[in-house]
């Protein structure tokens, strides 16, 4: 649209809110607009105090701000974030992006195409951005927010003229107490059609907030009865429309927005303003001793239930809880609201009381059994792979196997079919026997991907087939074969950065980024004595030795003021070497290995530290700038820029550079 076009619309947008604000809801010039979105602008000037001239760019929450709205709802974002995904694989070819907001209006998950971000961060399609009516004006959260209601906000529909290019269609999800618990929402950044296009997105949008909001239910509600009832005894295992959770005396402590909307009608004009407490029998016409008859195996057409007062016929599937065959049991205690969340000794074992690794231990603990994949990220050392091995020895899939890959060792050419597996002669070079390949090795276990961010381009959409449908094609095979895996994915490349350079597809990055945990270096850690002390025990106990060797005050001084460039892998290889040479009592100065022992300025120190692999404009001069600053050495110039030799090589390769020779460089370390 020209840019004078666009000003005239504004112009005449701004009007049209005058109008209403001046003479109400029945402004001639506001009569193509809905009475929803009518009611709304009387809001924002009336009640929100908003002026209707004022041009106001997205307002997004600095990060720790987005982290405390995200901390209060975690454990329903993890929930949430499968019908996220779901629903973009559904809507991202026509242009959306999804967002999920908290009842605030602040948008704490969000799926996009990263090659528009600029764009979408612009317009407020973004993480963080403060969606709500009093800040934001009639918009498709905060007015979702504001009525309760599903509605779609199209172009010219919203206040503020700086957001009538857009178009945004919401729903709410309720909790299992019929509190607004978060928006659902999907927007374009422009859209030249009329408002009737976007009814089939509204449905969609509807549909996936139900399916988020009864998936929140169940799991809030896993240790109670849960009675599952629908009009259609066909849909009744499928997809029930009302759900109710019973405590043990058989009263309602829960329900799903259909369930809460369906008998709060029946309710209303006995004065029952909640169904919260009301039991069992006051509900249906039935008692709580024939609630077994409708847990036994039976056809659903002979699951029939009415309710009391209007007599409606439903058909109902009663589970106990886990368990529990017979009766109204107690049901086992839950932690209550604030309680302390005990930490797994796995993931515990990984800090000496640093408070920032503490905190991603802590995000860690609430998901070792969730099917939510995690990223881990994090400095090349910084022990990627010993937390997820230690989330998987905390989960209950640590009797089966955990499989680590490193996606940066494995040559191109035998990358699928090691990850895949082959049947036999396959492809050139394949045996005369079947080979299973990593990811079936993982069944039941838990799938390690480290430096994900150097998978080929082409073999991202074979592993997000992988992780979207849990069944795995062999190289060679017609059918494919299901893989039951939990996915941990590792990485010190900015994979958001490779996305808008197309060398990563955003699927799968949203796939592997269910949950992203984010490890400090070694430099910025406050419990380096205790991991010393640490790595000096398992040192003695290795050589067989009833103690381990004590640190002399120099050499201590000079482990903690060194840089770490290595993080923990520099740390363990220092520690064994001096363990090695030190007398039997204690380490020295001396003992430590050259370059530690001498004085390191913080010149030499920034010299040594590893370059941000995102830094910089130009990819193909960090490459350059790396080799000529370390001599033409590979490996020193790979751990300058935090990637493996291998990796260095590739994308030498990939950027037409010649590499030195492999003969003179180092072993790799």
């Amino acid at each position: 649209m020209p840019l004078r076009q666009h000003r005239q619309d504004q112009r005449e947008h701004i009007a049209t809110v005058m109008q209403v604000a001046e003479a109400g809801l029945a402004a001639d010039a506001a009569r193509k607009h809905d009475q929803i979105i009518r009611a709304s602008w009387s809001r924002c000037v009336h009640e929100h105090r908003l002026d209707p001239t004022r041009m106001q760019e997205a307002v997004i929450l600095p990060s720790h701000q987005l982290r405390e709205h995200q901390d209060r709802i975690e454990d329903f974002l993890h929930i949430a974030r499968h019908g996220l995904e779901t629903l973009y694989q559904q809507v991202a070819g026509l242009g959306y992006c999804v967002l999920l907001t908290d009842a605030r209006g602040v948008t704490v998950d969000f799926i996009g195409d990263l090659q528009l971000d600029a764009s979408l961060r612009k317009a407020g399609l973004y993480l963080g951005a403060d969606w709500s009516e009093q800040h934001a004006g009639t918009c498709g959260v905060g007015t979702c927010i504001s009525t309760g209601e599903s509605l779609t906000v199209h172009l010219d529909d919203h206040f503020d003229a700086t957001h009538i290019p857009l178009t945004c269609t919401t729903a709410p999800v309720y909790d299992a107490q019929g509190k607004l618990n978060a928006v659902l929402d999907i927007s374009q950044l422009s859209s030249a059609q009329p408002k009737a296009s976007q009814h089939l997105a509204l449905q969609l949008v509807r549909t996936y907030a139900q399916h988020i909001e009864d998936a929140s239910f169940l799991h809030s509600h896993r240790h109670a009865w849960i009675l599952r009832l629908s009009a259609a005894p066909a849909f009744l295992d499928v997809n029930p429309d009302y759900l109710l959770a019973l405590d043990d005396a058989g009263r309602v402590i829960g329900h799903n927005r259909r369930a809460q909307l369906l008998l709060e009608a029946q309710w209303k004009q006995a004065g029952v303003g909640s169904v919260i407490g009301l039991p069992f029998e006051r509900l249906f016409n039935a008692t709580l001793a024939e609630l077994g008859r409708y847990t036994l195996p039976r056809a659903n057409d002979q699951r029939a239930i009415t309710l009391s007062g209007s007599g409606r016929v439903l058909f109902m599937l009663a589970s106990p809880p886990p368990r529990r065959e017979h009766g109204l049991s107690a049901a086992a205690p839950q932690p209550q609201a604030g309680s302390e969340r005990r930490i797994p000794k796995p993931l515990a074992a990984l800090s000496g009381g640093d408070p920032a690794l503490d905190r991603q231990i802590e995000r860690a603990a609430k998901l070792v059994n969730s099917p939510v994949s995690v990223l881990l990220t994090g400095e090349t050392g910084s022990g990627k792979e010993y937390f997820a091995k230690a989330l998987h020895q905390a989960s209950e899939r640590r009797g089966r196997p955990f499989v680590a890959v490193n996606c940066a060792a494995i040559p191109e050419t035998l990358i699928e079919s090691e990850l895949f597996g082959h049947l036999p002669g396959s492809f050139s070079g394949a045996g005369p026997k079947a080979k299973k390949g990593l990811i079936q090795e993982a069944d039941g276990g838990t799938l390690f991907l480290d430096e994900i961010g150097d998978m080929p381009r082409d073999l991202q959409a074979r592993l997000l087939r992988v992780l979207a449908e849990r069944e795995v094609l062999p190289i060679g095979a017609t059918r494919p074969t299901p893989v039951n895996i939990r996915v941990i994915a590792a990485t010190h490349c900015d994979l958001e950065a490779l996305v808008r350079e197309r060398r990563f597809r955003d699927d799968l990055y949203y796939r592997l980024n269910g949950a992203h945990i984010v490890l400090p270096p070694l430099r910025e850690r406050r419990d380096l004595a205790w991991l010393i002390q640490r790595m000096l025990g398992e040192c003695a106990k290795a050589a067989g030795r009833s103690e381990a060797p004590r640190l002399s005050s120099e050499a201590s001084e000079r482990l903690h003021a060194h840089a770490w460039p290595g993080n923990l892998r520099e740390l363990r290889n220092v520690i064994d070497f001096a363990c090695a040479v030190c007398g039997e009592d204690s380490i020295a100065l001396g003992d430590l290995p050259d370059g530690m022992a001498a004085t390191e300025p913080a010149v030499a120190r920034a010299a040594t530290a590893p370059v941000d692999p995102a830094a910089g404009a130009d990819p193909v001069a960090r490459l350059r700038e790396a080799l000529q600053a370390s001599g033409g050495n590979v490996s020193a110039a790979a751990r300058r820029l935090g990637i493996s030799r291998m990796t260095l090589y590739r994308r030498l390769r990939q950027a037409g550079l010649a590499a030195p020779p492999r003969g003179g460089d180092p072993p790799a370390d």
